[in-house]
């Protein structure tokens, strides 16, 4: 073989990684053109969606108490920050849809098909999470600090701690609820079985409350509300691959049967 034809062949197998990586930058441009955009049109709401977001604490502090900034720059950083975080958030479903587009091409008939209602089911347990941690830990949570604390002692909060705070619980919280997914996917792929898993209950119950140690702040109430919803989700989880193994054994029976026949 000559140069010149090792050449012409090394050319024709660049190209195409080269137009991959065009067009994974082009989805990765639409993507941060999409969270500039949705950040834009939030930015005047700003405060108000700090002040929804604080809302779970400012409902429980003692009377006289209040928020406080203890940086010169943090009121306009803490919003700044969390509008940003909230136009990512809700740009996800567009985000994964850039690069469902930019892997789908690859994939077979059969894995699309199954792949959409798994990222559609990401999306929405993880939204179900950061609701979760909203609606029903943080005023448990905050309830429980405000209250057992000593009498002398006046709560009054920093912005941003309490944004860098919330903003872990929403991220741990969405994480955790993403259980069902993993463990529907480990007994889809044959990596592991409903009953094999089933067999690690005490396992999961204890890496759920270590999860949930370095997930959450170093206390025992927070850390219980992650790892009891874990431990819960995996047994969702385990449920929905029990309904698939069913599925696949009746599928497995009627091609039997037509064969027969």
């Amino acid at each position: 073989m000559s140069s010149g034809d090792s050449q012409e062949q090394n050319a024709q197998k660049q190209a195409p990684l080269i137009e991959h990586l065009v067009e994974l930058r082009s989805r990765l441009m639409r993507s941060v053109v999409v969270v500039l955009v949705i950040f834009l049109a939030l930015y005047s709401f700003a405060n108000d969606i700090y002040t929804f977001v604080a809302q779970p604490l400012m409902a429980l502090l003692p009377e006289g108490s209040q928020m406080i900034a203890t940086e010169v720059a943090s009121p306009f950083l803490a919003p700044f920050k969390l509008t940003l975080v909230v136009a990512v958030f809700i740009a996800v479903p567009f985000i994964l849809h850039q690069a469902w587009a930019f892997v789908a091409p690859g994939l077979y008939d059969n894995e699309k098909a199954l792949a959409i209602p798994i990222l559609a089911s990401s999306v929405g347990l993880f939204y179900a999470g950061a609701a979760f941690a909203y609606y029903a830990v943080f005023p448990l949570l905050f309830a429980f600090f405000t209250q057992t604390g000593p009498q002398d002692i006046t709560i009054m909060t920093d912005i941003n701690q309490y944004l860098n705070f919330v903003l872990k619980l929403f991220f741990a919280f969405g994480v955790a609820f993403e259980i069902p997914i993993a463990t529907f996917l480990l007994v889809l792929s044959g990596a592991a079985t409903v009953e094999s898993l089933a067999k690690k209950r005490p396992y999961i119950i204890l890496g759920c409350f270590v999860v949930g140690m370095l997930l959450t702040p170093p206390d025992v109430v927070s850390q219980s509300l992650l790892a009891v919803p874990m431990y819960l989700l995996y047994e969702v989880g385990l449920l929905f691959g029990r309904l698939v193994r069913r599925k696949r054994r009746e599928d497995a029976e009627k091609s039997a049967d037509a064969e027969d026949s």
